[in-house]
């Protein structure tokens, strides 16, 4: 029983103070003992050769981050530049496309024009002509004139001709071919 009570008698208090003042005080032993060999007399322990590759890899990474930074904005430069002249190219071969386009529905709207005052001239020269060369020529006809109502154009060319090619027909119908 007497070392329970010994062991109830300890001052508490003063053994926290003397514990904490012993790390203090070792604390303070290391320092300066760091102090004196590390900074004064340029031992190097294990410990600080650890700490400075430590530090050296910090170093090294911040400036293999800060370069990929520098990278990083010189291909975002680029991006943009490569968008840019990108969105350039794509215009030139849309404006490319339409004007081919539009040549294309002028070569096609001449040659129906061709087509069907040609038709027209041969019934003028008296010509014979089959029920199936009429039938071709009026369906040429309306293809014409779709292309023109798609495309915002006018006629004016041909209407001469395709009155001239019904009423030869209509006439042709009643006689016979």
């Amino acid at each position: 029983m007497e070392p329970i009570k010994a062991l109830f008698s300890i001052d508490y208090p003063s053994f926290f103070i003397t514990g904490i003042s012993f790390f203090i005080g070792l604390k303070a032993v290391t320092s300066i003992l760091e102090w004196l060999f590390i900074e004064k007399l340029k031992i190097e322990t294990g410990w600080t050769r650890k700490k400075k590759e430590e530090h050296n890899l910090l170093i090294q990474t911040s400036n293999a981050v800060l370069e990929l930074q520098k990278n990083f904005v010189e291909l975002q430069k680029r991006h943009l530049d490569d968008m840019r002249r990108s969105d350039e190219h794509d215009e030139k071969i849309c404006n490319d496309i339409k004007a081919l386009k539009d040549i294309f529905i002028e070569k096609e709207i001449d040659d129906m024009r061709w087509e069907i005052n040609n038709f027209a001239n041969k019934i003028v020269d008296g010509k014979r002509c089959n029920k199936d060369s009429y039938k071709h020529c009026i369906k040429t006809y309306e293809k014409y004139e779709k292309i023109l109502h798609d495309n915002n154009l006018e006629n004016g060319e041909v209407e001469i001709s395709m009155e001239f090619i019904n009423d030869s027909y209509k006439e042709k119908l009643i006689k016979g071919f």
